[in-house]
């Protein structure tokens, strides 16, 4: 489908559709407020209303904000594919709302069919949004941004969704060395060898009953004038079972979606590099596969961290944690940052805590939390702040090593995992640091807003309109 901006009066749009989003309000003084009554329609949020004679589909709206706006979009674009109609347009005079609409378009419109024979083949093909207003090319740098974005969720999504036979950790690397040569970045890949020489043990260990070989993934894109560093972090289990933990079978499936971290670290640099924004970011993220074997790593081992901090390991379940021990303390060492995220989907205790559709944010600056919570609020996505403490911190406490894989306790787990994950920030970066769970928010099997089944692309969005403000 493609989407595009253009700026002339809407009498001169040629497209089979217009699109239209009216509040109960507006309703009242539509021109077709009779024909919308027969049909029973009240503008509701998210309601819709095709008038075929006049080749409109009406949307209702609670407000024209970009909330709203976006959400009613993913509706309306669902219903148009299900038509005959090839081309559809909306006349927008807010430039603020661009992005609201492009993803609305997008992502409500995103389908993943690549392991159906049969594939759905919507004639609809060209969304216009007709800009009224003189300032056009400045709504032409919000709309290119917008689409850049919303590419690159779906490209995150694509990922996520990709079947763990297909996407292992090594295909994975070659996935991002494919991504490195197309946007002009940097890449560096760490085998397994190279993982042992820089004694990255811990991580090792989480794939050692794996066929595939565990990866560290390095990508960078520096601009000539960045303005700020950024390193991103990402947890790439391309598939869990758990391990020698094993985890009940209907907790398996879905269980691809355990790199979703990873990949929404490529979907990030893949947008800042589009956009050109003045920011150095390096991609860090460790690719692994937790399998059973006669070779598992086991619970009561006790294994050696990249910082030399020991973990006592209690649950094999609690394997990214592990992971991102190592790729943490890899990232300080090689990259001097000014602001370091973590993106992993680590706990089912943060969808406990904030429900499935919050990404769930730990760290100890509350001004970098308040920060990123504005550019959330902005791009759309629901983020919540889970706080620290220190009582909280001793049930991590290991009675043989310095530190428990799991907590002691049922309590409290998003935020055990992530204190887990601050015992491998090193003290200067402790305020720069924040760890985003993504456990809920990743993956969906139940559509909601602009999310359709599987991969969401989760903190792409957010963290994309983080590094604009910077």
């Amino acid at each position: 489908m493609n989407i595009q901006l253009l700026n002339q009066n809407i009498s001169d749009a040629k497209t089979d559709i217009s699109l239209e989003y009216l509040t109960a309000d507006q309703l009242k003084k539509s021109k077709n407020k009779k024909a919308l009554k027969l049909a029973g329609f009240k503008a509701n949020q998210d309601s819709i209303c095709f008038l075929h004679n006049k080749n409109t589909l009406v949307c209702g709206v609670d407000s024209h904000t970009a909330d709203d706006v976006r959400s009613v979009s993913a509706v309306a674009i669902k219903a148009l594919k299900n038509t005959e109609y090839k081309s559809a347009n909306i006349a927008i005079e807010d430039k603020t709302l661009i992005p609201a609409l492009v993803e609305g378009f997008v992502l409500g419109g995103y389908s993943y069919e690549v392991y159906k024979t049969t594939k759905s083949k919507p004639k609809l093909k060209d969304i216009s949004l007709i800009y009224t207003k003189d300032d056009y090319k400045s709504a032409i740098k919000v709309f290119s941004d917008a689409v850049i974005v919303a590419d690159a969720t779906c490209f995150t999504r694509d990922i996520v969704n990709t079947i763990p036979e297909d996407l292992n950790p090594v295909t994975f690397a070659k996935l991002a060395k494919k991504l490195a040569k197309e946007n002009g970045l940097g890449c560096k890949i760490l085998d397994e060898k190279a993982l042992a020489k820089e004694n990255c043990t811990s991580m090792l260990a989480v794939g050692r009953a794996s066929r595939h070989e565990s990866q560290l993934i390095h990508l960078s894109y520096k601009p000539k004038n960045a303005k700020k560093k950024v390193n991103l972090i990402g947890k790439g289990l391309t598939y869990d079972s758990g391990g020698l933990s094993l985890k009940p079978g209907a907790s398996m499936v879905t269980m691809k979606m355990d790199k979703a971290g990873a990949c929404a670290v490529l979907g990030i640099i893949k947008a800042a590099s589009e956009m050109k924004l003045d920011v150095e970011i390096n991609a860090f993220i460790g690719a692994v596969e937790n399998m059973i074997g006669g070779d598992a790593y086991k619970p009561d081992d006790v294994l050696v961290s990249r910082n030399g901090k020991t973990i006592e390991v209690r649950n094999t379940d609690a394997e990214g944690r592990l992971v991102l021990a190592d790729v943490l303390d890899y990232a300080q060492d090689k990259v001097k940052a000014d602001y370091m995220f973590d993106f992993a989907t680590l706990t089912g205790a943060c969808m406990v805590a904030v429900g499935q559709y919050t990404t769930g944010v730990m760290g100890h600056s509350s001004k970098l939390k308040h920060s990123v919570g504005k550019a959330s609020a902005n791009a759309g996505e629901l983020t919540a702040s889970l706080p620290f403490n220190k009582h909280l911190k001793k049930q991590i406490k290991s009675e043989i090593a310095d530190i428990c894989n799991i907590s002691n306790k049922p309590y409290g787990g998003a935020i055990t995992a992530g204190l887990f994950l601050d015992a491998f920030i090193k003290e200067e970066n402790k305020d720069k640091w924040l760890h985003f769970d993504i456990a809920g928010s990743a993956y969906t099997e139940s559509p909601w807003d602009v999310n359709v089944y599987g991969g969401t692309g989760a903190g792409v969005r957010f963290m994309s309109e983080f590094l604009k403000s910077l």
